[in-house]
Order: C-alpha cells, then structure tokens, then sequence
C-alpha cells in the first residue's frame, strides 16, 4: 500500500513562547521516542471517514444499530463513531473491517471502493499508518420505506 504523501506538521518547542511549525515525515518510531495510536482512535477515524461516502446509510449489523438507536435518546449521550468498525492496530501498520448498510439504488461495488479509498486516505494521513486491508461487509440495504414505519391498521 502506499504512505501518506502529506508531510505532517508538529510544532517545534522552543525557550519563546512562540511556536514554530516543522514539517516531518509522519514516522511514529523515531530516535527521539515512540507515538502509539490507540484501536479507538483508527476506529473512529475509519468510521467518520466511511460515514462520509454517499451511499453508506450506516455502519454497523443489526443489533449494533438497535443500540446506538437506544443510546441516542439517552440525554446527553451520543452515537458511538465506531460503531460497526473493528481494527488491528500496529506499530506501523492497521488492518480495518467494516459493516455497512448501502442505500438502495446505490452501486455496492462503486460505494465499496469509494469507502475503502477514503478510510485509507483518512487513517493514513492522520495518523501515518500504513493501512494494509480495509475489508467491507455489506450488511443490510437501506430502503426510502424503511424510514417511515407504517401502522398497522386494526382489524374491525
């Protein structure tokens, strides 16, 4: 796979109070000390990053979803980023899988390949990682009708 092409920016402390921008190579094993990214952090970057592909109405199999639902209307909690996202994390390297759920009329392959390239892009370039394998589940298809759930009507 390939490595982020974007130099990272780190700020360069010095005795001012002023800080100077210094551009590195994006390594997280350097002579100076160790950068360790945790799972949660590739996990919600590959989930916002598969969120934002038309197409993708969620991530996440059933039972995820039913508990996010649940979770939302909870006062003051949120949506987990993560949902339907596990990774294998490394010292250099992270593999992703993902559970979508496509909107209907949408081409799975083209969505696939759309959030497969983004997800890449998005860990890659934020964290330096090189991304080995995004590997995507299409879990369910998300029909107009799903969205207003009928009433049944009672039998007289």
């Amino acid at each position: 796979m390939s490595t982020a092409t974007t130099p990272a920016i780190a700020p360069k402390a010095e005795s001012k109070a002023s800080v100077e921008l210094v551009k590195t190579d994006g390594k997280l094993v350097t002579e100076q000390g160790v950068t360790s990214i945790a799972d949660t952090v590739v996990r919600k970057i590959a989930g916002l990053a598969a969120r934002e592909v038309g197409g993708v109405h969620a991530l996440g199999g059933g039972a995820a979803r039913a508990i996010s639902a649940l979770r939302e209307r909870i006062p003051g909690a949120s949506a987990s980023a993560g949902q339907g996202v596990s990774v294998e994390v490394g010292e250099k390297q992270t593999a992703v899988d993902l559970q979508i759920v496509v909107e209907y009329g949408a081409g799975i392959a083209d969505v696939s390949r759309a959030v497969r390239r983004n997800v890449i892009i998005a860990i890659e370039h934020m964290t330096g990682l090189e991304v080995v394998e995004v590997n995507i589940h299409v879990h369910d298809l998300h029909l107009p009708d799903d969205d207003h759930p009928t009433t049944p009507t009672r039998v007289r």
